[in-house]
């Protein structure tokens, strides 16, 4: 299934994506009102599929992120073979995680917004991991169990400010400086994450393309780490990491502008887009 948290007529609801509609599931469930809701219990999701009677065309809504208010946004820095050659390290003995804070992002077809301190404004394609079986110090062989889906993340990156200091968390938390979405696709409908091509394009070009098995930390590997930290919950993301080409490391860099379009797409998920504004 393709999960969705959205904006109707002014009414803000949840539902199923059906090739170019949406399945209104708002009030089918008593107290549910989002995915974030239903994560731990998936067969609600579909008791409430049978129940709805109210259809929206997908072309009528306003995305919304289709996590709200995820407790955590685990960010992984350097997890790509080939974004680490670009940057010219050596690759890492453990993750490299940061966070983002939830008003950091907006959803599909929502414009990015460039900082008006900055104009080095970079994209960040990525793979996000949405749990949805929450769990302490869980196995690698057992991750699997503990993911709801899979959506899309642009890691929007303000280069100069992520660069002040070894910390990367102001160049990373720009308000409304990232995306996530459209959507959540359920793990069951999925392909696997080794056979996934992830591809970002700026204005129609491909800047990043890569398979997801180039990645240096899969996974198993991230759940399995960041559950010895802490607990997942469900509805926590975990954005894989980014592969090369980012804008940062071109010659000469390449930097997003307003009247931009960037795009990420993962074939069996789905293309992210949005727009490039100027903070007013």
């Amino acid at each position: 299934m393709k999960l969705i948290n959205f904006l109707h007529e002014g009414r803000q609801s949840f539902g199923i994506v059906e090739n170019d509609i949406v399945i209104d599931l708002g009030g089918e469930i008593e107290g549910v009102n989002s995915v974030d809701q239903t994560l731990a219990e998936p067969q609600w999701l579909s008791m409430a599929r049978d129940q709805s009677t109210l259809s929206i065309p997908l072309a009528a809504i306003t995305f919304l992120p289709p996590v709200l208010n995820p407790r955590l946004m685990a960010m992984v820095g350097l997890n790509y073979a080939s974004h680490i050659a670009e940057t010219g390290r050596e690759p890492p003995k453990y993750p490299s995680i940061f966070t983002r804070c939830t008003d950091s992002v907006v959803g599909h077809l929502a414009p990015l917004i460039r900082p008006r301190v900055s104009e080095k404004f970079d994209y960040e394609g990525e793979l996000a991991i949405v749990i949805g079986k929450g769990g302490r110090h869980i196995a690698k062989e057992d991750a699997y169990e503990h993911v709801a889906g899979y959506t899309l993340f642009n890691d929007g990156s303000v280069r100069d400010y992520q660069r002040h200091t070894i910390q990367f968390f102001p160049g990373k938390n720009f308000w409304r400086s990232g995306s996530v979405g459209p959507w959540i696709v359920t793990r069951d409908e999925a392909p696997a994450p080794a056979e996934m091509t992830l591809t970002t394009r700026l204005n129609g070009a491909v800047m990043q393309q890569a398979r997801l098995d180039d990645l240096v930390f899969g996974v198993p590997e991230l759940i399995s780490y960041l559950s010895d930290v802490l607990p997942l919950v469900p509805g926590d993301i975990i954005a894989t990491g980014t592969p090369g080409g980012v804008g940062a490391f071109r010659e000469p860099p390449v930097w997003m502008k307003p009247g931009d379009r960037v795009e990420v797409e993962v074939c069996g998920i789905g293309t992210l887009v949005n727009m490039i504004v100027d903070e007013e």
